[in-house]
């Protein structure tokens, strides 16, 4: 409703006048006593419903801003400069920062699997030495060798095509060495050593023929036994 402004004339020629401004909430009545008295009521009754107009569509206007809000945070910045020389504000609206080159996302750290020991025959009968006994002779100086000997254990005296990594895990516990990562350890192996390959399943690999060898004839190091 927009505001509304009109003059009257009395009998004695005296101005009347009277403003409702509907935006600010102002009801102005200038006369003489029995003009405002005559009008007063019916002035209210108008100020009344315009008021109960205002509100509602100052509640729905505040209910979209609200949802806005929820919808998509805003951050309220300061403008010093305007025409009239009075600060006013402006809204932009919050965009989640999106990972950049400069600062990569974050992943959750990698678990590695616990993997138990796997029973395997390693004492010594008839027709094999004991994995203590063939692990002395072969003194190996680091996990990597000692990987490798374990798997041509498994493999040329137990007969086995391929070694699970729990049979690895075994044979560390029965020549009381302390266990390493045996999924990296295997792994690198793989990759750098050429000891080992990949089995037919992830937690298993198979000596390989440069492995065989490198345990055969290459341990105990000449550096080892001097």
């Amino acid at each position: 409703m927009e505001d509304i402004t009109a003059g009257l004339s009395s009998g004695n020629n005296s101005e009347a006048r009277f403003t409702i401004n509907v935006k600010e909430g102002i009801v102005e009545l200038e006369g003489k006593e029995s003009f405002v008295d005559k009008h007063l009521e019916k002035f209210e009754e108008i100020f009344k419903t315009a008021v109960k107009e205002a509100i509602a569509s100052g509640m729905q206007q505040q209910n979209v801003a609200l949802k806005a809000q929820v919808a998509l945070p805003q951050e309220v910045h300061e403008v010093p400069q305007v025409p009239d020389g009075q600060a006013t504000t402006t809204t932009t609206a919050a965009v989640a920062a999106k990972p950049t080159a400069a600062s990569p996302a974050r992943h959750a750290p990698r678990v590695a699997p616990t993997l138990p020991p796997i029973p395997v025959d390693l004492k010594a009968n008839e027709s094999k030495p004991g994995l203590r006994e063939f692990y002395a002779e072969k003194k190996p100086q680091n996990h990597y060798e000692k990987t490798a000997v374990f798997a041509y254990y498994i493999t040329k005296f137990n007969k086995q095509q391929e070694v699970k990594f729990g049979e690895i895990l075994s044979c560390y516990e029965e020549v009381n060495e302390k266990k390493p990562s045996v999924i990296d350890i295997v792994k690198n192996s793989v990759r750098y050593k050429g000891w080992l390959e990949q089995g037919s399943d992830k937690f298993s690999t198979r000596l390989t023929i440069s492995g065989e060898n490198y345990v055969k004839f290459d341990m105990p190091k000449k550096d080892a036994t001097a």
